[in-house]
């Protein structure tokens, strides 16, 4: 674990960390060379790696912190490259006036801290973070390198197995594109590397002195190393060529579409531009098909809430309505409910803009408004296909809620989405747009809110006690986490040292009962809905996050994170 083993052991002995006799059974059962005695009773149980470096932190008067959670800033990365990083196991994390400060695992190494100080031009500081902190570290920041060369070095090593359709890898005037540019590996690389830390979307957006790359994994963006400014041009046209976008056209927003194979999985990838004061920015959102196969129960579901929405989405008739933010997780469940009641003996017809997603057996309509292929046009068309099952992407105007209704109330079971902050708040949005109360209540059979939560990684979960401040901002719900044990992770390599792997949602599912229909068609106030509907068992969005922070599948902080505005 350390260079010096005999002076370590002899600080752990004085702190009375451990004793004689663990020390002399540990020195009996030590038969590796490359582990020392330390190294021993760590793994014995013994003694943390944690409370070695604690203690040697201590004994040098130097900080010990943890990497978990901590997101260093690109200019304090820039001040360490790569080589250096790596070479001599450090992260820099922070920099105040002339002074850098630096983790490391190895207190007793005094060399490094000399040997950087001369490297950096600048004074250099140490504070003490566990092994695998800095090895998870430099992995997250250090992996797509700045320089062109190491990059295109990792490419040439075979890291990089992404395979564009051939019609997109066709540049637009006709001529086959160079596949050995490095551009073009480039490009390669940035999307396999957001493949690899699975991310959600790519973030490419011109800055005034730099080009900056991100990444949003779980929710959360994290910045990347990104390429030099003078590279930026071309990497917007090949992705603009890859997308069948014009590379030509930089003042109008576009929108376009990439089809990569990347190590045997079929990803496409949604691209989006847009004008900037110093470029175009590109996001790409990656729809990876294989979360289609997740179904139902793999949303994040409690047994008693997928058992009442299974029924629901079952029903004959009506319309079932899927609200929350942009990001929520709106679409992907309603593909699971259609997956889930997609059978040979029903008619399924989707209007989406754009069609995320291909589902076997479902006939898929991509609205164009361009041509005049609106939501409410499409819409008018599908009901003479006569389908069992319609679902809109989303709600967006009067027509289309109008024509949705009555299809509802001919029997066809609708399914769409609204950007509404609670389930109740569905009713009041729809009579703004000015559906009337009585085609509401008549057809509305559900609304369910939802949000994502991080999800605890369950390869370094640990117990924890939550801060008071979290309790009481949790408020009344915080009663039913009395008795539970509570889980947080510790960080690890898996999760990138953020203690969270993957999302699921929480849930607030208002059934409209026959009391509920008459309150919405004397137009009773959303906050009365939601007071009655409360009443009759319903669970806020908040009171479901607290039960699954009961059960270990998240922490208090990312319930509190994602519900702060909503009510309780």
């Amino acid at each position: 674990m350390t260079s010096n083993d005999d002076y370590v052991l002899e600080i752990l002995l004085e702190r009375g960390l451990v004793t004689s006799e663990q020390v002399a059974k540990a020195r009996q059962a030590h038969v590796s060379a490359e582990k020392t005695i330390v190294d021993q009773l760590v793994a014995s149980g013994v003694i943390s790696e944690r409370e070695v470096l604690s203690a040697l932190a201590n004994q040098f008067g130097m900080e010990m912190i943890s990497l978990q959670g901590v997101d260093i800033p690109l200019e304090v990365r820039e001040m360490v490259s790569a080589e250096v990083a790596r070479r001599y196991g450090v992260v820099p994390v922070y920099q105040n006036d002339n002074t850098l400060t630096v983790a490391l695992s190895d207190p007793l190494n005094f060399d490094i801290l000399d040997t950087l100080r001369y490297l950096l031009k600048c004074n250099v500081e140490g504070v003490v973070a566990a092994r695998h902190e800095i090895k998870v570290a430099l992995d997250r920041y250090y992996t797509v390198e700045s320089s062109m060369e190491s990059m295109l070095s990792q490419i040439a090593d075979g890291a990089v197995d992404v395979a564009v359709s051939a019609r997109q890898d066709m540049a637009q005037d006709g001529a086959e594109a160079d596949t050995d540019a490095p551009i073009i590996k480039l490009v390669s690389l940035i999307i396999l590397e957001a493949f690899r830390s699975r991310a959600s979307d790519i973030h490419l957006e011109p800055l005034a002195n730099r080009f900056r790359v991100r990444y949003r994994v779980d929710g959360v963006l994290h910045e990347m190393d990104s390429p030099p400014k003078r590279l930026q041009s071309s990497i917007l046209s090949r992705v603009k060529i890859m997308a069948s976008m014009k590379i030509a056209e930089k003042r109008v927003p576009q929108d376009g579409r990439i089809e990569v194979n990347i190590m045997g999985r079929e990803l496409d990838l949604r691209v989006s531009s847009i004008p900037t004061n110093h470029g175009e920015s590109i996001v790409m959102h990656i729809l990876d098909k294989q979360n289609l196969a997740l179904g139902l129960p793999k949303l994040g579901f409690l047994s008693d809430d997928q058992e009442l929405f299974e029924r629901l989405i079952t029903l004959p008739d009506g319309i079932i309505l899927v609200t929350g933010p942009t990001g929520s997780g709106k679409t992907t469940t309603l593909y699971a409910c259609l997956g889930y009641i997609n059978r040979p003996d029903r008619k399924i017809i989707t209007v989406e803009d754009p069609v995320e997603y291909q589902m076997s057996g479902v006939n898929q309509v991509q609205v164009r408004e361009d041509i005049g292929m609106t939501f409410a046009a499409a819409l008018r068309s599908i009901l003479r296909q006569a389908p069992n099952i319609v679902m809109i992407g989303e709600i967006r105007d009067l027509e289309t809620a109008r024509i949705a209704t009555e299809a509802s109330l001919t029997g066809h079971l609708v399914f769409s989405t609204l950007h509404t902050n609670d389930a109740p708040s569905a009713v009041t949005r729809l009579l703004d747009i000015g559906v009337k109360p009585f085609l509401v209540a008549s057809s509305l059979r559900a609304v369910m809110a939802q949000r994502l939560v991080r999800t605890v990684c369950d390869d370094c979960r640990e117990e924890y006690e939550p801060e008071m401040t979290e309790i009481n901002a949790l408020g009344p719900v915080a009663e039913r986490l009395a008795g539970a044990r509570l889980y947080q992770g510790r960080g690890c390599n898996r999760c990138s040292l953020s203690g969270y792997f993957g999302r699921q949602g929480i849930f607030e599912i208002f059934t409209v009962t026959d009391e509920i229909q008459r309150m919405i068609y004397e137009k009773v106030p959303a906050s009365q809905l939601r007071s009655r509907a409360r009443e009759l068992g319903m669970r806020t969005l908040r009171e479901d996050g607290v039960r699954k922070v009961a059960n270990g599948t998240t922490t208090v902080a990312e319930v509190l994170r994602v519900t702060m505005g909503d009510q309780d």
